[in-house]
Parts: structure tokens; C-alpha cells; sequence
């Protein structure tokens, strides 16, 4: 092996502890040479960890090559990472499962992603955060809400759904529905829903709730297509501006915006898949002033591969800055998207003290 001159030594301390954590957020950003075998590796490759004295860290698998070492068999430093290759692999699961008529058949899916039913069960649920089966079941569901309100009967979208009988469908949607199915086929007749619009410096805001609890607080640049979208959700449903006591809800939110940390008291009234559910309650517990990155809010969850599904819990928040998902950053601090658009994040985060420049942004 040539002369170990070319090691990169820039925060070498730094990397030892985040390669003794296995950090696969740092995959890609270096790879360490083992001076007893030649070989060199990324962050977490699943081999035994070595002795500090004979680790060597490079900024990259070519700058490891020069110095003479050879890349690892196991976790193939120069190509996709493991986890990579398996979000691939269940993304195209996911495909197979989205286009089948009927129930997949598993084994068949789990051959395609070149795993045993056993591994690609696991794989799937720490990667998507739900069994194939519920994924499955899910899908089905979306297929008939979706279908609610064109077919001619609640009956008839059931079974084109792939549901075998109605009672089936029911006990599905019973956990994840704020209204029965043959209500959203009416457009949400026979619900009443109060709600009203305020003006806050992130420009108007939203405020709805039904009998159970606060069930929507969106933001937006005009009242009226707020209002519209709003009513377009359910166009049968009665909804009903609020009066002087409900437009205090509406305050209360204003409040929050301006006013981080201020308490917000009012019952809530979400519904979501169990791991959407749990996510959301892992946002509420970020401290103000502070982010979490997905991977971070993933491994909290104890599910450290699902970042992809803790973005989407994200994405399907309809309760802004109450449900804190503008917390949520990319690892290196990149805002990426947000339901209510990215400027307003950035400003939550600077008033609340977690701006680019401020404290409380990720490590």
C-alpha cells in the first residue's frame, strides 16, 4: 500500500464519532480507511467497528484509492448506499402494489425486490412505515374515498375498490375518518363545521372545526381562495362562519404565529393513518427555538429508515404552526418544502429563533 500522506484530515474527531454512532446521515460526506485490512468503507457499513489507531478518514473513495486502499465488498463505498438501494427496491414495490387489481401476492413482490417475504416485510415497514398488507389496505381505501361521490352507490365503490363486502370497508375507514363514508359521498351532508378567516403577518389564515375539535388551520395569500378550497373539501356540509366566541379560536392561532411559545389550549381534532398520528405527536414535542431533521423525527419514531414517510406525515399536517412541521428540516438544515409555502417557514423558524442564522438549527 502507497503513502498514507493523502489523509483528509479535517475534523477527524468529529468523523470518529460520527462513524462510532454509525451516523448514515454523514454516508456520502466521507469514507474511512482500515489500515490492518486496506479496505475502506462508508459510514455505515455494517462491519465490526475498527481500533481508532487504525482508522484513516478521506473526503471521498477516490482520495482513498490514491493512498492505496480498495474499496469494501459489504457496503460498496463508491456506489448507493444500502439504504439507498433499499428505498429503491420498496419504491418499486410500492409500484407493483399500486397496479395491482387485487390483493398481490407478496412473495412474488418481495422475489422482484430481491429479497426473502421475511426481510422485504421488515425493509418495508422501516422504510415506508407500514406493513405491505396495510399499504395494500390503505391504497384501497384511498381508492374508494376517491371514488365517493361519482359512483352512483356507496355499495359500488366499495367492492371496485377490491373491498369483499361493505362491513369490511367500514371497519377499514372506522380509525382514519372524521365522517362516514356515505357522508363524504354527499359531500359532507349533515356535518356541521364552523370556521372563520383572520388576517396574521404571514397573510390570511384559516381556522375550521367540527363538534370534536379543532380540525383545520390553513394558511394563505387570499381569504377567499382559503375559503373556496375549504368548501370544495365539503361542498354539502354545513359550514357555518364563526361567531364572536368561535372568531377567538381564530385570535388564539393569530396569537401563536406572532407570539411563539404562547400556549394553545383548544381540544384538536385529526385523523390519520397510527404513524401519521404518532409523527404529529413527536413534532408537538420539538422545543420552540429548536429543528429536528426528518431522519432525526424518523429515528424517534423508531423508525430510522422511514424518512420518506415522515416527510409525507409532514406534507399531510392540516394544522399549521399548531402542529409544528415547519420544525422539520433536511439534514444540513435545507428547508425543503412546506405545506404552506417555504417563505413562510423560514419566517416561523427566524421569529421563533431557529432562523439560518440562529440557534437551534440542525448540527
Amino acid at each position: 500500500m502507497t503513502a498514507l500522506a493523502q489523509e483528509d484530515t479535517a475534523q477527524p474527531e468529529s468523523r470518529w464519532e460520527r462513524l462510532k454512532n454509525r451516523d448514515k446521515a454523514s454516508d456520502g460526506a466521507f469514507v474511512y480507511g482500515v489500515m490492518t485490512t486496506g479496505v475502506y468503507c462508508r459510514v455505515g457499513c455494517p462491519s465490526r467497528l475498527p481500533r481508532r489507531e487504525n482508522i484513516r478518514f478521506f473526503a471521498s473513495g477516490a482520495e482513498a484509492r490514491r493512498a492505496g486502499f480498495r474499496p469494501c465488498k459489504r457496503c460498496q463505498p463508491d456506489g448507493a448506499s444500502l439504504e439507498e438501494r433499499q428505498t429503491e427496491a420498496i419504491a418499486k414495490a410500492c409500484a407493483l402494489i399500486e397496479a395491482a387489481e387485487d390483493k398481490p401476492d407478496f412473495n412474488e413482490i418481495a422475489q422482484a425486490a430481491g429479497m426473502s417475504r421475511h426481510h422485504f416485510h421488515r425493509i418495508f415497514k422501516q422504510t415506508a412505515g407500514v406493513t405491505p398488507g396495510a399499504y395494500f389496505s390503505a391504497l384501497k381505501k384511498r381508492r374508494a374515498l376517491g371514488g365517493l361521490g361519482r359512483n352512483s352507490t356507496v355499495t359500488e365503490t366499495i367492492y371496485e375498490a377490491g373491498y369483499g363486502s361493505s362491513s369490511r370497508f367500514y371497519e377499514a375507514c372506522a380509525s382514519g375518518l372524521g365522517m362516514k363514508p356515505s357522508v363524504i359521498a354527499k359531500g359532507g351532508a349533515g356535518e356541521i363545521i364552523r370556521f372563520a378567516v383572520g388576517a396574521c403577518s404571514l397573510g390570511s389564515v384559516l381556522a375550521a372545526a367540527s363538534s370534536e375539535g379543532v380540525c383545520a388551520i390553513e394558511l394563505g395569500d387570499e381569504p377567499e381562495r382559503l375559503i373556496e378550497a375549504f368548501q370544495n373539501r365539503f361542498p354539502n356540509a354545513e359550514l357555518k362562519k364563526g361567531d364572536a366566541d368561535f372568531e377567538r379560536i381564530v385570535a388564539e392561532v393569530i396569537g401563536l404565529v406572532e407570539e411563539p411559545g404562547r400556549a394553545f389550549k383548544l381540544p384538536l381534532h385529526v385523523r390519520g393513518t397510527a404513524f401519521q398520528e404518532k409523527i404529529w405527536r413527536i413534532l408537538r414535542t420539538i422545543p420552540l427555538g429548536e429543528t429536528m431533521t426528518y431522519a432525526e423525527v424518523a429515528a424517534k419514531a423508531g423508525r430510522p429508515g422511514a424518512v420518506r414517510a415522515v416527510a409525507n406525515a409532514c406534507a399531510s399536517n392540516k394544522l399549521a404552526v399548531v402542529i409544528p412541521c415547519h420544525r422539520v428540516v433536511r439534514t444540513g438544515g435545507a428547508l425543503s418544502g412546506y405545506r404552506w409555502g417555504v417563505e413562510r417557514k423560514e419566517a416561523l423558524l427566524e421569529r421563533e429563533g431557529a432562523g439560518r442564522s440562529g440557534k437551534g438549527r440542525p448540527r
